[in-house]
């Protein structure tokens, strides 16, 4: 669609949006209203800057207030046909509701997404995320049969049973965040005696953490596995997956324009940054044609850096790629700090490591005094691990500029997740 054409769409959305929800939700009518903000004055895209944020600890709020989906619940129940939850693992799990109508822009969305990362009527994908209340499985499955590909539900919590899937039916790709798919590499050798390369993997599709974009992450899974990996990025409060990148690996394509528009902000205090090309800070989105529960300039915490030139596949638009959360980003002295960025450095040291790394907090973030505990699993031919500590110090000091105190673990010391990695220890949470 021209971007002229797809603007002009967004704002007749955007208007229809914003007077239904402060029709059909007390919370947003109470916010617009405290706010001092009215939909009827939208006449641009722009103007939608003047409204409101919404928090994450505002819909728990709401819904604590309202439960089970709280009062920013903008559709009767009568035409709720599903009910999900997130993974709760940034705080208490909170539930998202959808119509029927919800529910086919779901399937637009994340049908995109797959089409993008290669997925075809002749793909067999064995899912490999939680099919429960996480919006990573249902809506997915959904999603990938219209496109009408063959649907493995295998799901996590048993490895040896996915891994059995795969080579009886000859499946052919895996949807899973990164950590599972080294985790299931690491189990198919160990406790099945199975090279993950002979099980005939062409693509791994991965998301619900960062990873799968970093380069050597990215590098250690497609080595395992023999495969090409691409990289998702969705929000169980937005839409399950709503970006996503093609084999050029630039950057995950933005699909759903259509559903949602975007906003860039600086996560300190707020600011709007024009979306251009290399800019980044946090992603703010807003639905365009959501019934349930529509959200309105929701801060995603996601930090994201974009590109706005067209992608060597063809594609137009917006290009994300999303370097951390900025509820985990940490601060050393001015240096923004991110966990998945630590663990790239880690990564791209194996074999003398196993690129498994566990960042120690002893007191809440983000700003933390230096020097940065970590812990760092050796490998097995890790030479002298004395020499090899100095060298992660050295390492993370000049590619990150922050100093760290590295502790080297023995090989399998560090937890492995089939769901989301959690690379911060709270030492202070107990």
């Amino acid at each position: 669609m021209p971007a002229e054409k797809l603007r002009r769409l967004q704002l007749l959305r955007l208007q229809r949006q914003l007077a239904y929800v402060y029709a059909c939700s007390s919370f947003y009518r109470r916010k617009f209203d405290a706010a001092g903000v009215n939909p009827a004055t939208i006449r641009h895209l722009e103007d939608l800057v003047a409204f409101p944020f919404t928090t994450k600890d505002e819909l728990r709020e709401s819904q604590n207030e309202a439960p089970p989906l709280g009062l920013h619940q903008a559709a009767p129940t009568r035409d709720i046909i599903r009910v999900h939850s997130s993974s709760g693992t940034t705080g208490r799990p909170s539930y998202v509701g959808i119509t029927r109508h919800d529910r086919d822009g779901w399937i637009q969305s994340v049908g995109r997404v797959y089409w993008s990362q290669g997925v075809r009527p002749d793909s067999v994908v064995v899912m490999g995320f939680g099919m429960s209340f996480f919006v990573g499985g249902l809506p997915l499955h959904d999603a990938i049969e219209e496109i009408g590909a063959t649907f493995i539900p295998v799901g996590t919590g048993a490895s040896d049973r996915l891994l059995s899937a795969i080579r009886d039916t000859g499946a052919n790709m895996i949807t899973c965040t990164p950590s599972y798919a080294t985790y299931l590499a690491e189990y198919a050798r160990d406790r099945m005696s199975i090279e993950p390369r002979t099980l005939g993997i062409t693509r791994i599709q991965s998301g619900a953490e960062p990873g799968g974009g970093v380069p050597a992450i990215r590098r250690r899974i497609e080595e395992d596995w023999d495969c090409t990996v691409t990289e998702g990025i969705g929000n169980a409060d937005l839409i399950p997956v709503y970006g996503a990148e093609c084999d050029e690996k630039a950057g995950m394509h933005f699909v759903a324009p259509d559903l949602m528009v975007l906003e860039l902000i600086d996560p300190d205090n707020g600011e709007p940054i024009p979306f251009t090309e290399g800019a980044s800070g946090e992603l703010v989105a807003t639905h365009l044609d959501r019934e349930c529960v529509p959200l309105v300039r929701f801060r995603t915490r996601d930090h994201v850096v974009v590109w706005t030139d067209p992608c060597p596949c063809g594609r137009t638009g917006v290009r994300l790629r999303c370097v951390g959360r900025t509820d985990d980003m940490l601060i050393l002295r001015g240096v923004n700090v991110f966990p998945s960025a630590i663990k790239d450095v880690v990564m791209g040291m194996r074999p003398r490591t196993t690129g498994e790394v566990q960042v120690v907090l002893d007191q809440p973030g983000p700003r933390v005094e230096p020097p940065l505990k970590i812990r760092v699993e050796h490998g097995s031919d890790a030479g002298n691990l004395a020499e090899l500590k100095r060298e992660i110090e050295a390492t993370l000091r000049d590619k990150l500029i922050f100093s760290a105190a590295v502790e080297l673990v023995p090989m399998g010391a560090l937890p492995r997740y089939e769901m989301k990695a959690r690379l911060l220890h709270k030492t202070y949470e107990g």
